[in-house]
């Protein structure tokens, strides 16, 4: 397979194509709600408590089908319990790091943490803070390095949060957490550049292309079965994806560009 390395400095906005294709979105939704009631196909795994951290403007609404999903498939999936996301205010990283080491004790056992867009940022930086409480990361369409600019929705995260993302922040929140991280992007997102969400080829980290929109990942059939794959290993046996058979028509090469 050939291997062709993604500068992060090669991040281009998405054009006004990929944002039209976001109408995507609400037959993405009708096809999770499908998925939710079907859930013979997925793979299953050891029951462990996830937490699930919505995009921007969104709260713990936006991830309801996911966790319903999650809950089905046996695990104890829980929301950010923070509101709306309006970007990094005063108090919620703090209240993200309280609620993965609450829900640690209670469980007694490592969580797997998934954030959707911004929620995804959050999600790698509470794993860097206390990884012995994190087992395994999961990003959907997550802008976690590049220039912010290219993102279509960066000027709102400035005009809500009140934040300007500078360079040293770029290069902090672009390092991989010290735990398996998967990140599960879209070519065609119309509102993240996918190679923001791309990571680059290291022990332990991944990256898995689905066919989908920006504001439907968190209810794409084909991103709720690589969640379900990846949450189904042991815990210390992780594994890279594999594509493999059917699965090699429905997810992209990462590294086929």
């Amino acid at each position: 397979m050939s291997k062709t390395r993604v500068d992060s400095d090669s991040t281009v906005r998405p054009g006004l194509l990929k944002l039209a294709m976001e109408v995507r979105a609400p037959y993405e939704l009708a096809a999770g709600l499908a998925n939710l009631l079907l859930t013979q196909h997925l793979p299953r795994g050891e029951r462990h408590p996830v937490l699930v951290f919505p995009g921007l403007v969104a709260s713990d609404r936006s991830t309801l089908l996911l966790r319903s999903l999650l809950w089905r498939l046996g695990y104890s999936p829980y929301g950010w319990e923070q509101g709306l996301n309006f970007g990094p205010r005063h108090g919620v990283v703090a209240g993200c790091r309280a609620r993965v080491e609450e829900i640690f004790a209670e469980h007694e056992t490592r969580l797997t943490l998934i954030g959707w867009s911004l929620g995804g940022v959050y999600a790698r930086e509470i794993a860097k803070l206390v990884p012995e409480c994190v087992r395994q990361v999961i990003t959907l369409g997550s802008p976690f390095k590049g220039d912010p600019r290219a993102n279509n929705a960066y000027a709102l995260f400035r005009l809500l949060s009140g934040h300007r993302v500078d360079a040293n922040m770029i290069a902090r929140i672009g390092e991989k957490p010290p735990v398996p991280t998967t990140s599960i992007y879209s070519r065609s997102d119309g509102v993240v550049p996918w190679q923001a969400s791309h990571q680059e080829a290291q022990p332990q980290a991944e990256n898995i292309v689905v066919k989908a929109s920006h504001l439907g990942l968190g209810f794409n059939p084909m991103a709720l079965y690589a969640i379900a794959d990846r949450l189904a290993q042991r815990e210390g046996e992780w594994r890279p994806f594999e594509r493999r058979g059917l699965k090699r028509l429905l997810y992209p090469d990462a590294f086929a560009l």
